[in-house]
C-alpha cells in the first residue's frame, strides 16, 4: 500500500494535462484489443479467407493517412481535443458499423477497413500530437511506461473477456447461438467507453497553437533518419497485425482460446515497462528498444521450428512482451527528434507527426502487402510460418538506426546551446 500511495502522489506531480491525457488512454485502451485483435477474427470468422483479413488492415492503412490530412486541415479550425473526441468517437461507432453488416465481398471489407482507417487516423494524429506537447524528453519515460503499463494489462483483461464471452455463444447458447451477436454487443460496449473516454480529454485545457502549414517534402536529415525507422517499425505492424490472430484460429481454436493465450504473460510484461519508465533515463530507449525485438525474434523462431499449438502459445506471450516494449521505446525516440529538428527548420511540430505516418505507412503497406502475396500466391503456412522471422530479422536494423538517431539528436542539442549563447553574447554586448 504504501508503494502504491507513493506512486499516485508520483502521478499526481505530473503536469495536470499530462494527467489527464493519461487518464483519457487508459480508458480507450479497453477499446484497442478489439480494434486490434477480434476484428480480425469477426472477418475471419464470416469471410474464412485470410486474404480478406489482410486486405481490411490494408484498407485501414490507406485510410490512415488519409485522416492525417484531414486532421491537418481542421486544426485549426476545432482544436487538437474537438478532434481527438472524433477520433475516439468514431473508432467505436465504426466497430458498430463493421460488426452490424455482412462482410461477404471485398467491396464491403474494403469501405468498413477506410472508415476503421480514418477513425484510427484521427484519434493518433492527436494522440501523438497531445503527447508531444504535454510532455518533455524527462518525463516521457514515466508517460508511455503508464500507458503501456495500462495497455498491456487492457490486453490481457479484454481478449480474455471478449474471447469467453463470444466462445459463450456456442457453450451456453447465448444470443440464439450466434457468436455475430456477442460480437455486436462488444461493439456497443465499446462506443461506451468511447463516450467516457471523450468526457475526461474534454476536462483538458490543451493550446490550440496555430498550424500555418504542414506539407513539406524536405526535410533534415536527422528527420530522414527518423523516417527509415518509421518504415522499419511500421513493417513489423504491417505483418504482426494480421498473423498472430490467425495463427491462434488455425492451430489452435477459437476466440476463446485467443484470449486466453494473449492473456499470458501480460501482467508480468505491464509490471517490468511501467517499472521500466519510472526509473529509466532517454539513454535507455535503445536497449529496451533491441531487448523487445530479440524477445520478438526468438518467439517467431521457436514458431517457425515447431509450428503447432505450444508453438502459438510461447509465440503470443514472446508478443505480449514485445510490442509493448518497442513501441514505449519508439514514440520517445520520435519525439526526441521532432524536439531537436523543428526549432532548427522552423516549422510546428504537427508537420512531422503527419510526415512520419507517411513513413510507418509505407512501412505497414510492406508488411500487409507481402502477407497478402505469401497467403494468396504461395500458401497461408508460409506466410504464418517463414516469414515471421525474416520480418524479425529485418527489424534488427532499427537497433543500430535508432542509436545513430540519438547520437544526432545530442549533436543537435548541442548546436543549439552554441547558438543560443553566442545569441547571449551578442545582445549582452549591444
Amino acid at each position: 500500500m504504501k508503494w502504491l500511495q507513493n506512486e499516485y502522489r508520483f502521478f499526481l506531480a505530473c503536469p495536470r494535462n499530462m494527467r489527464i491525457l493519461l487518464l483519457t488512454n487508459m480508458i480507450f485502451a479497453f477499446i484497442l484489443p478489439v480494434i486490434e485483435v477480434f476484428v480480425s477474427a469477426y472477418i475471419m470468422r464470416n469471410s474464412n479467407a485470410a486474404s480478406k483479413v489482410a486486405s481490411y488492415q490494408l484498407a485501414i492503412y490507406t485510410g490512415t493517412p488519409l485522416a492525417f490530412f484531414i486532421n491537418g486541415l481542421l486544426l485549426d479550425k476545432l482544436g487538437v481535443k474537438h478532434l481527438y473526441i472524433c477520433g475516439i468517437m468514431l473508432s467505436g461507432i465504426s466497430l458498430v458499423i463493421l460488426m452490424s453488416s455482412n462482410l461477404t465481398t471485398m467491396l464491403g471489407i474494403a469501405i468498413c477497413g477506410l472508415l476503421m482507417g480514418v477513425a484510427t487516423g484521427l484519434f493518433w494524429a492527436n494522440r501523438g500530437l497531445l503527447a508531444l506537447i504535454t510532455t518533455n524528453d524527462e518525463n516521457r519515460n514515466y508517460y508511455y511506461g503508464l500507458e503501456m503499463f495500462c495497455y498491456t494489462i487492457a490486453s490481457v483483461l479484454v481478449p480474455a473477456f471478449t474471447g469467453w464471452f463470444i466462445a459463450g455463444t456456442t457453450k451456453y447458447a447465448w444470443f440464439g447461438n450466434t457468436a455475430n451477436e456477442a460480437y455486436r454487443v462488444i461493439a456497443i460496449a465499446a462506443c461506451v467507453f468511447a463516450a467516457f473516454a471523450s468526457y475526461v480529454i474534454r476536462k483538458g485545457n490543451f493550446s490550440r497553437a496555430p498550424q500555418p502549414k504542414f506539407i513539406f517534402f524536405r526535410f533534415h536529415p536527422a528527420w530522414r533518419r527518423m523516417l527509415v525507422l518509421a518504415v522499419l517499425f511500421g513493417l513489423g505492424q504491417g505483418y504482426l497485425v494480421t498473423a498472430p490472430a490467425l495463427l491462434v484460429l488455425m492451430l489452435v481454436g477459437k476466440e476463446g482460446t485467443l484470449g486466453a493465450i494473449l492473456a499470458c504473460g501480460g501482467v508480468v510484461s505491464a509490471l517490468v515497462l511501467y517499472t521500466i519508465g519510472r526509473i529509466t533515463k532517454p539513454r535507455h530507449r535503445v536497449a529496451v528498444l533491441g531487448t523487445g525485438i530479440m524477445i520478438f525474434l526468438a518467439g517467431s523462431l521457436v514458431n517457425t521450428i515447431l509450428f503447432n499449438a505450444r508453438a502459438v502459445l510461447i509465440f503470443m506471450v514472446c508478443l505480449v512482451i514485445a510490442k509493448p516494449a518497442l513501441e514505449w521505446a519508439y514514440f520517445p525516440i520520435q519525439m526526441s527528434v521532432i524536439d531537436a529538428v523543428s526549432p532548427i527548420e522552423q516549422r510546428n511540430q504537427y508537420a512531422y507527426i503527419f510526415n512520419h505516418e507517411f513513413g510507418l505507412y509505407i512501412g505497414r503497406l510492406l508488411g500487409g502487402v507481402s502477407f497478402l502475396f505469401l497467403a494468396i500466391y504461395i500458401s497461408d503456412v508460409v506466410a504464418l510460418r517463414v516469414a515471421l522471422p525474416v520480418i524479425a530479422l529485418i527489424q534488427l536494423l532499427s537497433i543500430p538506426l535508432a542509436k545513430r538517431i540519438l547520437a544526432s539528436n545530442r549533436e543537435l542539442e548541442a548546436e543549439a546551446r552554441q547558438r543560443l549563447r553566442r545569441s547571449e553574447i551578442v545582445t549582452a554586448g549591444l
